[in-house]
């Protein structure tokens, strides 16, 4: 007779209740590390922390990979085995190991963000959003109290003249508060206006104006009008069409008043016409940013395995501000091609994922707007380490994942 092994099965009420643990410490750990975003002046930055812990508290949760999610795993691979291809030639270059150790990190981090919303948790979003918006609220309040000086030691938010607020650059802080300032706008185009959420939205681009960024000037602009076009579009009462479009016109009205305001303030407004010029001194001539790029463009020709993080800049004084460049210098022929395909793969798959009634299409909404605008900031700005972009293609992956999920549950045809 054969003996039989003992039952090592934990009881029902142990497992559903060690599940029940574990989700609600996976959510705890997801406000903490969304929180903590704001937080990038020092390196590694405790969110860069957080995310370790996070990706532990995924494991131990059981989120699952979808397999839907592989396009996006293969070309984050690819895209950093060019980067590693790369990195080989100054790998004597600790700053330059480290940059592409950045660049892994961030990869796992969008199919991290991916797995984590897959599901159009409800719960999951709402501390997305809650986090996000107390992150850019902090990070907002530094930002005036450095520009005001309202405490002694105020200048550590200040870059120059410009507030970076708890970033080390202006460049990077005003992009970052694009996704919560569109979710705020379609919250009140389509619930109406809340004057808390009216509050922190005026307080919110008062600190983007505050940045001094033509990049994240422009980045706004896009990514609103585009939110904007595509809430009419996906909005078929034309009851709600009408008030999307009064609400609209009400916004602009309240932030053109709100710049007219600032301006009032005699240093805002002399800082203000000096960054609003559409070309800069150090954008033309030589050495200026467009003859970089001019430049960037016939040394990429002549390495088809890219020169390695830094050493463009190295070798001809300057880097070249321009991100689909960055793929092909940094990442070689290889990482650049893939990095070009998984910006069109996101854009086509977030695309057809806006247009999809759900509970989460808001969400969706503001992130591929927030997405399309980093695009065309990315013309000016190296972007391939803004740790909020990453999350922005991790959401609509997931997003994407939850819609054709929810598809298949109601017996239709995935989107």
């Amino acid at each position: 007779m054969t003996a039989r092994s003992p039952a090592v099965a934990l009881p029902t009420e142990y497992t559903g209740s060690a599940a029940a643990f574990a989700e609600r410490l996976l959510n705890f750990v997801l406000f903490i590390t969304v929180l903590l975003s704001s937080i990038a002046f020092i390196e590694p930055s405790p969110h860069d922390v957080m995310m370790f812990v996070l990706l532990v508290t995924c494991v131990t949760a059981r989120v699952p990979f979808d397999r839907r999610l592989v396009p996006l795993l293969v070309l984050t691979i690819i895209w950093l085995v060019g980067g590693a291809m790369s990195v080989i030639q100054v790998g004597d270059d600790e700053k330059a190991v480290q940059y592409f150790g950045t660049s892994v990190y961030l990869g796992c981090a969008a199919i991290l963000f991916a797995c984590l919303f897959s599901s159009g948790d409800a719960v999951r979003l709402q501390i997305l959003r809650r986090a996000y918006l107390l992150a850019a609220m902090l990070a907002t309040l530094a930002g005036y109290v450095g520009f005001f000086h309202l405490l002694p030691g105020a200048e550590i938010f200040m870059d120059g003249d410009r507030v970076s607020a708890t970033f080390k650059d202006p460049n990077v802080y005003g992009p970052f508060l694009i996704f919560p300032l569109l979710m705020l706008m379609i919250g009140l185009m389509t619930r109406g206006i809340r004057l808390f959420d009216l509050t922190v939205l005026l307080a919110l681009l008062g600190g983007l104006l505050l940045s001094f960024s033509r990049g994240a000037w422009v980045h706004f602009a896009v990514s609103a009008s585009v939110c904007f076009m595509i809430l009419l579009v996906v909005t078929p009462e034309p009851r709600m069409r009408s008030r999307i479009v009064l609400l609209g016109i009400v916004a602009m009205i309240v932030m053109a008043a709100l710049v007219i305001a600032f301006l009032s303030v005699d240093s805002i407004h002399d800082l203000f016409v000096e960054r609003a010029k559409v070309i800069q001194p150090y954008d033309v001539g030589p050495g200026g940013r467009f003859t970089e790029q001019r430049l960037a463009l016939s040394v990429i020709l002549d390495h088809p395995n890219g020169m390695g993080p830094f050493a463009f800049a190295n070798t001809y004084g300057l880097q070249q501000h321009n991100v689909y460049m960055q793929g092909f210098l940094v990442y070689g022929w290889l990482g650049g091609t893939t990095y070009l395909t998984l910006i069109a793969a996101t854009l086509m798959v977030g695309l057809r994922a806006v247009l999809v009634r759900s509970p989460w299409q808001y969400y969706l909404i503001a992130a591929y707007a927030v997405f399309v605008g980093e695009l065309v900031e990315g013309m000016i700005v190296d972007t391939d380490h803004w740790r909020h972009f990453f999350l922005m293609v991790g959401l609509i992956w997931g997003l994407m994942v939850a819609n054709q999920k929810a598809a298949w549950r109601s017996g239709l045809s995935p989107p």
